[in-house]
């Protein structure tokens, strides 16, 4: 086990005869192994083992890039399927190494044929059948789809997961914003489970045909509002930041100097917890908070930026670890004393369902959108 201020050996791999291709040189050279990114990690701060570190990783994809390991090294292959992608270590870092494009390098490598990790498989192969997920939709009780889009008008995104798990929450979307938003036809997935789990080419690729079905055509490319900050930061990566709004920052800007709708205090005591990547990715923090505070008391927990051990697909991935990970955060939550837990993806909406019910919790959890919408006077 290496000490936190002990930086590994590091090789360069512009230097090496035998770069094999995988990795960006340039983002790995970035890394100056300074170890700020240790203190930032969940899975450091489970195991205090280097190579489960940012560091450590990257050190790792520098030995895979020079050909010092194999692709089928247990070491590789279990800390690419270890790291959350919670992209915290990016926020701390000062020379700005981009970890979540390396991370996705990685497992576009390591995560192929027979080596891709079953769930993933299977999640890629699943979230692509467009009409399985409007059927899901639909019987679940989602937002209906209004059509083609609508020059001038938001174009909400009904997220793969969120469509049969939370269907309430494209409902309250069209309540909060009725007259702002359509519901193009014809979605599929944004490809942003495709992009974390060894297939970014294939996600970037369903992001543009995504963006295409959202755009209204002459000349206006059209916003795409999401109710998931997995899928808000993996669109604006392939589509662009002036195409992509994630719900809190657009109802931050619609509502702003007191516009929107008028909203009741619900009299309830409510924590937020951040997507990792909304927080970290995109750097919205702010507006989530400032809308839950207008309908209730807000209680800011210690661990709200903290990874709550979803990261996506993790947690059917990794569902030990998932737990690991998640249980400091419970154990806030419930030390709160709060009534509503809001959150703002859908996986960390399921996920922490299912850790309050475990414990027998009688907090709620809510998506920022329900929360809003049963404040409407």
């Amino acid at each position: 086990m290496t000490e936190q201020h002990e930086a590994p050996p590091t090789t360069s791999p512009t230097t090496s005869p035998t770069s094999r291709g995988i990795f960006d040189p340039e983002l790995l050279d970035d890394c100056i192994s300074c170890g700020f990114c240790l203190p930032a990690c969940p899975t450091y701060a489970l195991t205090q083992d280097e190579r489960s570190g940012p560091r450590g990783r990257i050190t790792l994809m520098r030995a895979l890039e020079e050909g010092r390991l194999e692709p089928d090294d247990p070491t590789l292959r279990e800390q690419a399927s270890f790291c959350l992608g919670c992209r915290a270590c990016e926020t701390v870092c000062p020379a700005g190494v981009q970890y979540g494009t390396l991370l996705e390098q990685w497992r576009d490598h390591q995560w192929r044929g027979v080596h891709t990790p079953p769930a993933a498989g299977m999640l890629r192969a699943g979230v692509r059948v467009t009409p399985g997920l409007a059927a899901a939709g639909r019987v679940r009780g989602a937002a209906r789809t209004t059509g083609r889009p609508a020059a001038g008008k938001a174009h909400l995104m009904l997220g793969c997961a969120e469509r049969a798990l939370f269907p309430g929450v494209s409902q309250a979307v069209l309540r909060l914003l009725p007259d702002a938003v359509d519901v193009p036809a014809g979605q599929g997935c944004c490809g942003a489970l495709h992009a974390h789990n060894g297939a970014s080419g294939q996600g970037a690729a369903m992001a543009r045909e995504l963006g295409g079905r959202m755009a209204a055509g002459d000349g206006d490319p059209g916003v795409v509002l999401t109710t998931a900050g997995g899928c808000a930061a993996h669109l604006v990566h392939v589509l662009g930041r002036d195409r992509v709004r994630e719900l809190s920052e657009y109802l931050a800007e619609q509502w702003a100097d007191g516009a929107g709708p008028p909203l009741r205090n619900l009299g309830v005591r409510a924590a937020l917890q951040d997507s990792c990547h909304l927080r970290n990715g995109m750097g919205v923090t702010a507006a989530p908070r400032a809308l839950v505070a207008r309908v209730a008391e807000y209680v800011e927990l210690p661990s709200a930026g903290t990874c709550c051990g979803a990261a996506g697909t993790y947690a059917l991935l990794r569902p030990e670890d998932s737990r690991r990970v998640l249980d400091a955060t419970l154990d806030e939550i419930e030390a709160a004393g709060v009534d509503v837990l809001v959150v703002v993806n859908p996986g960390c909406q399921r996920q922490l369902v299912d850790g309050l019910r475990r414990r027998r919790s009688t907090v709620e959890v809510l998506h920022l959108a329900e929360l809003l919408a049963r404040a409407l006077a």
